[in-house]
C-alpha cells in the first residue's frame, strides 16, 4: 500500500502534474469574457440608495425645503452639520446658515432620514476630491448648488427608494 503512494508522489513530482493543472485553468479563464471595469472610462451601477455627497433640495416654486427643524444637526453622530435659522415675516423658520463638514461625515445617511421633508439628501457622486480642506466645508450656496444640479435624480432615487422607507 505504502508503495504505490510513493510511486504516486514521485509521478507527481517527475512530471509536475500540479504546474500542468494550474497552466490549464490559466489557460481557460484566459480566453472567457472579461469582468474587469475601466474605471474612469467606463462606470458600474449605482444603487437608488448610495450614500454619496449631500444636496439640499427645493420645491417646484422655487422655494427652499428645508424648514429649520434641526433633526439633522441633531441627529449627525459626528456633529457635521451647523445650522442657524430665523423666523421670516410670514412666521415660517428658514435657514439662515446650513453648513455641512465634509470631512467629519462619516455618510450614514441618518440626516437624510431623521428630515420630514426630504431637504437634505445624498446623491449618488461619489467623485468629490479637492485640493484643499476648505473646498470640503459645504455651505448652503453649495449644497442648493448641488440639489439644483441633481435634482432630477435625487427625485427618481427618492422614488424608487419610496418602499423601503
Amino acid at each position: 500500500m505504502k508503495k504505490w503512494g510513493i510511486l504516486r508522489l514521485a509521478f507527481k513530482s517527475w512530471f509536475l502534474t500540479e504546474i500542468i493543472k494550474g497552466f490549464a485553468k490559466t489557460l481557460h479563464y484566459f480566453f472567457k469574457k472579461k469582468v474587469t471595469i475601466q474605471y474612469p472610462f467606463e462606470k458600474a451601477p449605482i444603487s437608488p440608495r448610495f450614500r454619496g455627497e449631500h444636496a439640499l433640495r427645493r420645491y417646484e416654486s422655487g422655494e427652499e425645503r428645508c424648514i429649520a427643524c434641526k433633526l439633522c444637526e441633531a441627529v449627525c453622530p459626528a456633529q457635521a452639520i451647523t445650522i442657524e435659522a430665523e423666523e421670516r415675516s410670514d412666521g415660517s423658520r428658514r435657514t439662515t446658515r446650513y453648513d455641512i463638514d465634509m470631512t467629519k461625515c462619516i455618510y450614514c445617511g441618518l440626516c437624510q432620514e431623521a428630515c420630514p421633508v426630504d431637504a437634505i439628501v445624498q446623491g449618488s457622486n461619489f467623485e468629490f476630491a479637492t485640493e484643499t480642506h476648505a473646498e470640503l466645508l459645504y455651505t448652503k450656496e453649495k449644497l442648493l448648488d448641488n440639489g439644483a444640479r441633481w435634482e432630477r435624480q435625487l427625485a427618481q432615487n427618492i422614488e424608487k427608494d419610496a418602499a423601503f422607507r
